[in-house]
């Protein structure tokens, strides 16, 4: 019975509400009908204080609400001696908010699901080679841990065992087990399958993708969405549409009960359950396909969207992209070769922190080229390096910024999807290093399914130059191409873009500034960048461009059902309210039903929880230009 002290402690004038209409009843069966009245009368009147109270806060802060009506009815219910039905009004009202608590935690559960499966602990090796169990927090990075079976990942880590298989169904929504070998990445939150294994640290705890996850979620229950009370811009016609059908009443049947009849099916708890239920409900199902909202009104601005700007490499493309040619300068010297051209510019790509730095240091490693120390280096964002490298000067970097430092500049002519990292020693043109990053594959069928959602305007957003850039926008049909941007020319852009709101996906640290400043700003959260992820509304938590589209439907499907369900509470509301001015709906059997109304309401908002009735998208073949061929 734990449970029922639970509820009359949290629902205390529920509970008392029941106990007066029990004590009422059983004075009239007694046949102490008068007493009932004025006990249940006077209890009904004290409830309606309550909310005139409140009612007349709201009112001071310029908030006219549904709360009117609720007033009006117990107070007309109980002027024309119909106490029974202005307890059971009361009954709704109170019992309203044990409804909305119910239903809004059944549609929670699954968000704040992963809150419940924080790792605490693990067992770290010693130096002596023994294992300790500490608190995850003291973890630091290249510690190494044993995992035993079926255990969470307690930070992100790299696999050194053989091989294991891990339950990510936490982290991406996808139910199969997923295969791992020595050198693979571990996500914390993941389950470890039936063997343990040996992981070393690659991030501290309060850094992990579990922990983030968590963080996020905890953001996106703790938000209020602009239309929990979307009810209110309906309240003054609604208002005004019941007292004006129960003074017609009134009127025609110069009976005043039926004023009371028409109220008592007027009151506004369908209409204020509707939107908060749908949201709530809309955000645990967002949770379920890897996609973290972390506000309810980002799912309103998701459904409304009408333009999205995309970043291109790692959130059209791939973000891997390889070397596939090396052209050093014929004129620049005898000894500078292919290995030399690459070791240099390596060398000097040590100090960024750009996605094509990444792959020219990883060239080098393969080809067994070693990197050389700078005495001197510095990046200039979204242009290249400039570093002091055995003396020499070397610039590497987009070709304006080369050119501006050295001789001789030649640019090369490209293939469709490649991009080039020009080069320059001691003022001289050196050559240059051509990379490819393909185009992610679904990221064709994201943009149909974009435009199927009412998705009118696509842009290319990226410190790309023009002749990489384009080709990627051609063969996904965007038009609108924006490259060489620098983080505040994407800032300028998505702030003058139009229609709006605009969405603005992205996922590297350059990203973080245009993503706040976005209607709804999507991060590719898998392998972006912390920055990125805490300035965007909507983080994605798998490596897939798709979820962007989900999230789209999701925030569609999530608004329609919100405004559906208000509206299925008027039509309703008014249906009755009609059958009593008629006479057709006694007091007592119109409260009743207003119950019924309720829980139909309550019903429909959570039907936000199960998948959408959109029809799957269309496959779209992607034609690449002849040219687009390896060098």
């Amino acid at each position: 019975m734990s449970w029922l002290k639970s509820a009359i402690r949290r629902y205390p004038i529920v509970a008392i509400t029941v106990v007066v209409g029990v004590a009422g009843l059983g004075l009239a069966l007694t046949g102490n009908v008068l007493i009932a009245q004025w006990v249940i009368s006077g209890f009904a009147l004290i409830v309606a204080a309550m909310q005139a109270w409140s009612m007349m806060r709201r009112l001071l802060r310029g908030q006219f609400g549904l709360d009117v009506l609720a007033v009006i009815a117990i107070v007309s219910t109980v002027v024309v001696g119909e106490f029974w039905a202005s307890i059971i009004i009361v009954l709704m009202i109170s019992g309203g908010e044990a409804l909305e608590d119910y239903a809004a935690g059944r549609a929670e559960r699954d968000l704040r699901s992963l809150l419940d499966r924080v790792p605490l602990q693990a067992h770290r090796y010693t130096a002596s080679g023994g294992i300790e169990d500490v608190p995850v927090d003291l973890v630091a990075v290249g510690d190494r841990l044993l995992l035993r079976p079926s255990e969470i990942v307690p930070v992100d880590a790299v696999l050194e065992s053989p091989e294991t298989s891990l339950d990510e169904s936490t982290l991406t929504g996808e139910s199969l087990p997923v295969d791992k070998v020595r050198g693979d990445q571990l996500w914390s939150g993941a389950i470890n399958g039936p063997g343990a294994v040996d992981i070393r640290a690659t991030a501290v705890a309060s850094a992990s993708q579990y922990q983030l996850i968590v963080k996020l979620v905890a953001e996106a229950s703790a938000s209020r969405a602009p239309m929990v009370r979307l009810a209110d811009r309906y309240s003054i016609p609604f208002t005004v549409i019941a007292l004006v059908i129960g003074g017609i009443a009134w009127a025609i049947s110069g009976d005043p009960v039926r004023f009371a009849e028409v109220l008592v099916v007027a009151t506004p708890c369908p209409l204020l359950l509707a939107a908060p239920i749908s949201f709530m409900a809309g955000m645990s199902r967002s949770s379920k396909t890897g996609v973290v909202v972390k506000g309810a009104w980002a799912l309103e601005q998701l459904a409304v969207a009408r333009t999205v700007a995309f970043d291109k490499t790692g959130t059209l493309t791939k973000g891997v992209p390889e070397v596939v040619a090396l052209h050093p300068e014929p004129g620049f010297g005898p000894d500078f070769g292919r290995d030399e051209l690459l070791g240099i510019v390596a060398s000097a790509e040590q100090y960024s922190s750009h996605v094509l730095a990444a792959a020219l240091r990883q060239a080098a490693a393969d080809r067994g080229i070693p990197l050389r120390e700078a005495s001197r280096a510095g990046e200039v964002a979204t242009h290249g390096v400039e570093a002091t490298i055995d003396g020499r000067e070397v610039i590497v970097g987009k070709p304006g910024f080369v050119a501006d430092r050295a001789t001789g500049v030649q640019r090369r002519s490209l293939a469709s999807g490649e991009a080039a990292v020009y080069v320059a020693v001691d003022g001289r043109f050196a050559g240059t290093v051509v990379l490819r990053d393909e185009l992610r594959e679904e990221a064709p069928e994201t943009l149909e399914r974009l435009r199927r959602s009412g998705i009118r305007r696509f842009v290319l957003l990226t410190g790309d130059v023009e002749q990489t850039a384009r080709p990627i926008a051609e063969q996904l049909g965007i038009d609108d191409v924006h490259a060489e941007c620098l983080p505040q020319d994407k800032v300028d852009l998505v702030r003058s873009a139009t229609p709006r709101p605009v969405i603005m996906v992205g996922d590297g640290v350059n990203d973080a500034p245009v993503l706040a400043v976005a209607g709804v700003g999507i991060a590719l959260g898998a392998r972006g960048s912390t920055a990125a992820s805490e300035s965007a509304d909507v983080v994605i938590l798998v490596d897939d461009v798709s979820r962007v589209a989900d999230a789209v439907e999701i925030g569609r499907r999530t608004v329609h059902i919100a405004l559906q369900s208000i509206w299925l509470g008027i039509a309703i509301s008014v249906g009755l309210m009609l059958a009593a001015a008629f006479g057709w709906l006694p007091a007592v059997i119109g409260a009743a039903l207003q119950e019924v109304v309720d829980l139909i309401t309550i019903l429909n908002a959570l039907r936000a929880l199960l998948p959408g009735s959109t029809p799957g998208p269309r496959k779209t073949t992607v034609r690449r230009p002849a040219s687009d061929a390896l060098v």
